[in-house]
């Protein structure tokens, strides 16, 4: 029996599965924390280390107990994480705050100087994730809790990625200079990448505030793939789940690109990880720009390839908000939804509820529904949200083809496709192509991948991948509902463009500029 375990860390819980190299998931565990949230104000979204770490330690002991195995039995852990989710750390590594979270927006003017900044002393590093810095990034969030606590940025050390600070806490490590550090989840949020020599230099960014004196320095450690070893698990961490002191850890790294390893992604697909939000994950041979997208970053996906990333800031919540509003629930909400067709309720409905992130990077959009009528019932918005969630995943995909990065193959992960043929169907429909789902549950299955190459029972994720990953259905497009699919398509399509040129960015006076590169043009066909 060689076991492992994976551990998956997602906004509202974690989940530590065990699993075995032949028989697959043993049993698992899954502990909830708190989301801090604040009427007073919607971007703030926040989470504490401590309740997250005593998540893991309960989640791991009731996963051991689940799958009937002896803690010193496990060979390994891996861990992802949200992101990009920061916490500031102070001597020994001590957090200063909570973590702000991957969907804490508040630092929307920082990344809007940023853009500007970047844009003015072309810095090569904005254009290679999408040409614009998002409020969901590291820079930004950390900017802003830098400016917002003077009182404890004296005490300032350095700032990390939860699947880091996860990890080095794991580890034992204490020391800035020893972290290491992800580079999927730096290559994607951090504007990381070999190409330039890591960072953005330091005059850049001592240009966008003083505050980032010596950031560059303080941001220090080892920037390193998931197949590279991070440390072992101390013997203070060991005894706390109930494991073996001295198993190996490899790198972490950000939850939805390893769903796509689970998925069992390959060259010239696109995995669709669906669930509070929407990580549109691919994979290419080549580094290419694509303008939009949450980065291009060789090895974050999967090893000796480009991973890219792009997404949509609200799908799942959206869903929940609707059916809250109508006091109900989604799975009820969502009975009868199988009986509708493309364009039936008239509602078109752009998913900017918790700003956009991809194409046009606006964390200031808010939600909108055109063609209400005093007819219309939240089952009606709730089919249209469906429907303009694949709509704005096509303007994506053709972005990312229009970038050089072929999608020949899609894949539905995440928690919400397995309970909704609806939204699968609605997908190929608009999409115009077969859209696969997993058949069982891939969360933490991917991080259990990288496990067992820690642990030595495989060489490479690929051998893995292909043995793991479990059987896809396919839903295919239906050839009756092309042709209104196509008329909606047109209509959101357009939106994007009427938005996209007026979008406000920081460059210099109070001038307007339009985006670098517009979405595709409406066609008249899908």
């Amino acid at each position: 029996m060689s076991v492992v375990a994976g551990v998956d860390f997602g906004t509202l819980s974690v989940r530590v599965s065990l699993f075995d190299k032949r028989k697959g998931r043993l049993g698992s565990g899954v502990v909830d924390y708190p989301l801090n949230r604040s009427t007073l104000d919607p971007n703030l979204a926040t989470q504490s280390h401590a309740a997250q770490m005593s998540a893991l330690e309960s989640a791991m002991r009731k996963a051991l107990e689940a799958s009937h195995v002896r803690g010193d039995t496990v060979k390994s852990l891996a861990v992802d994480t949200t992101g990009s989710s920061v916490i500031p750390v102070g001597e020994d590594l001590q957090p200063l705050d909570d973590y702000y979270l991957w969907c804490d927006h508040r630092a929307w003017r920082e990344a809007k100087e940023i853009t500007g900044a970047a844009h003015t002393q072309r810095l090569e590093a904005i254009e290679w994730c999408g040409g614009t810095y998002s409020s969901e990034w590291g820079f930004s969030k950390l900017l802003h809790w830098l400016r917002n606590n003077p009182e404890k940025s004296t005490r300032f050390a350095t700032a990390l990625e939860n699947c880091d600070m996860v990890v080095a806490t794991l580890c034992g490590i204490t020391s800035v200079a020893d972290l290491p550090r992800s580079v999927c989840a730096m290559g994607h949020k951090w504007m990381w990448n070999a190409k330039w020599g890591g960072l953005p230099s330091q005059e850049f960014l001592s240009s966008v505030d003083p505050l980032f004196k010596d950031i560059r320095k303080k941001l220090a450690g080892r920037y390193e793939t998931s197949d590279r070893m991070a440390g072992t698990l101390s013997a203070a961490w060991a005894k706390r789940l109930g494991l073996r002191a001295g198993i190996p850890i490899p790198i972490g790294a950000l939850d939805a690109h390893w769903d796509a390893i689970a998925a069992n992604i390959r060259l010239g697909d696109v995995v669709n990880v669906i669930g509070t939000s929407i990580c549109i994950i691919g994979v290419s041979e080549k580094q290419t720009l694509v303008p939009g997208v949450c980065g291009v970053v060789p090895g974050s996906v999967l090893p000796g390839c480009v991973g890219i990333e792009a997404g949509l800031s609200a799908v799942g919540d959206i869903f929940e908000g609707i059916a809250r509003r109508a006091g109900s629930e989604v799975p009820s909400l969502s009975h009868g939804l199988e009986a509708y067709h493309a364009g039936q309720t008239g509602l078109l409905r752009m998913m900017w509820d918790n700003g956009d992130r991809t194409v046009l990077v606006n964390p200031n959009l808010g939600g909108v529904t055109f063609g209400w009528n005093l007819m219309h019932t939240a089952k009606d918005e709730l089919f249209a949200a469906i429907e303009g969630t694949a709509l704005h995943t096509r303007i994506i995909l053709e972005r990312m083809e229009e970038g050089g990065t072929p999608v020949t193959r899609i894949i539905n992960g995440g928690g919400v496709p397995r309970k909704s043929a609806v939204l699968n169907r609605i997908f190929a429909n608009v999409l115009n192509k077969p859209v696969l789902v997993p058949s069982g549950d891939v969360t933490s299955l991917g991080s259990a991948i990288f496990a067992f190459v820690a642990s030595g029972d495989y060489a490479s994720v690929e051998p893995r991948m292909r043995s793991a990953h479990p059987t896809q259905h396919t839903c295919r497009r239906s050839a009756k509902r092309r042709s209104m699919t196509g008329f909606i398509r047109f209509t959101a399509s357009s939106i994007f463009h009427l938005e996209c040129p007026m979008r406000r960015l920081p460059t210099s006076g109070t001038s307007y500029r339009p985006c670098e590169k517009l979405p595709p043009k409406p066609k008249s066909r899908s």
